[in-house]
């Protein structure tokens, strides 16, 4: 019961923020690019009710709209990094001998690194941008959903509905794709949950280094960065985009335990 009570209380959030995100056009005050250097800095007013910035952008504008970066990201490395997973860990799994060996080995290398640390150095290559933050957390990302399908499709294939599978003269592609992927799919939901949430705050680290989306596109990360040589006289500048991701992030990971909770008894 507790589970499902997480469970539910983290989709509401989450569905909340999609909702928010979507409709960023019509939910936001202002134009979050917008300057009003006459009203920089407020902490709080009728028309600013979260505030402005250093340069009078509407803070409340900005983290709705900043929304739509962190979620974008998280939405597309993962679905990008489960893809690549799903294929090399298939592979290696299923076949074993050289091809497992040489795959977890690349696996390995990849993991011997700290993650954070290679993508920034991917980011620090090619630029900032949208498309390289993302293709930087997937360099890093797919490697967890390889090791997890290499392990369960190792502990199946063995597995008598696969051995008949064979028999009947199924060809590797279609024992993988009907008969051992459809039972990888509760652990890889589970993993895929927490992994958008590690993906928000990688995104997080990279904007406020300056190597996430390029300036003014306002993003959770790039924000903090803005306001952390104001938090003396200014703290809402990092406050309200600070509490954006731990939200986030907070609902995502009740929606990963709850699934976890759920999909394991059953």
């Amino acid at each position: 019961m507790a589970s499902k009570t997480w469970l539910c209380s983290g989709a509401a959030i989450l569905l909340l923020l999609l909702f928010t995100a979507l409709g960023a056009p019509i939910l936001a005050p202002h134009n979050p690019l917008r300057q009003d250097l006459a009203n920089d800095l407020i902490t709080y007013s009728a028309d600013h009710p979260l505030g402005t910035d250093k340069l009078g952008r509407d803070i409340l504008s900005r983290t709705i709209y900043g929304a739509r970066i962190s979620l974008t990201v998280g939405f597309a490395t993962v679905a990008l990094s489960l893809a690549i997973g799903l294929v090399i860990g298939s592979l290696a799994g299923y076949f074993g001998g050289w091809i497992d060996l040489l795959l977890m080995r690349l696996v390995d290398i990849l993991l011997a690194f700290p993650g954070i640390l290679l993508a920034i150095a991917f980011t620090a290559v090619l630029g900032p941008g949208l498309d390289h933050v993302i293709l930087a957390l997937c360099l890093i990302g797919w490697t967890g959903y390889a090791r997890l399908v290499r392990g369960e499709i190792i502990s199946l294939r063995e597995r008598d509905f696969v051995q008949a599978a064979r028999a009947l003269g199924g060809n590797p592609r279609r024992v993988i794709v009907r008969h051992l992927l459809p039972n990888l799919m509760a652990p890889l939901l589970i993993q895929a949950t927490f992994g958008l949430a590690a993906a928000i705050i990688a995104e997080g680290s990279l904007s406020f280094l300056g190597l996430g989306v390029e300036p003014p596109t306002p993003s959770w990360g790039s924000m903090l960065n803005d306001g952390r040589q104001f938090l003396l006289v200014a703290p809402h500048l990092t406050t309200y985009p600070g509490v954006a991701i731990m939200i986030t992030v907070f609902a995502l990971n009740l929606v990963g335990d709850g699934l976890q909770d759920r999909l394991e008894k059953r």
